[in-house]
């Protein structure tokens, strides 16, 4: 298995966990795994991604860091399911 996709894989179950813990109320949980997550994109090669998945890799730090916490953890669902097709169709 290749190493990009093992540390996308891992970031889009990151992104559902903190998708998860937003909406059970479980703020800590969130953002723990919002750091979590954070730590996965930099170990991702954003050379060997397609282009327009380096740039959503390059947009999550801004959006895990949003106020609204209802608005990161449904993009945060959303970007859990890009990953996670990404890593599928393409790795």
């Amino acid at each position: 298995m290749n190493k990009n996709k093992i540390a996308i894989e891992s970031l889009s179950m990151d992104l559902l966990r903190v998708a998860l813990g937003y909406h059970r109320g479980s703020i800590k949980m969130a953002e723990r795994f919002s750091q979590e997550a954070l730590r996965r994109i930099s170990e991702i090669e954003k050379s060997k991604v397609k282009p327009y998945f380096a740039k959503i890799l390059n947009s999550l730090p801004s959006e895990l860091s949003k106020k609204d916490k209802l608005e990161v953890a449904e993009n945060s669902l959303m970007y859990s399911t890009l990953c996670r097709n990404y890593a599928k169709k393409f790795l």
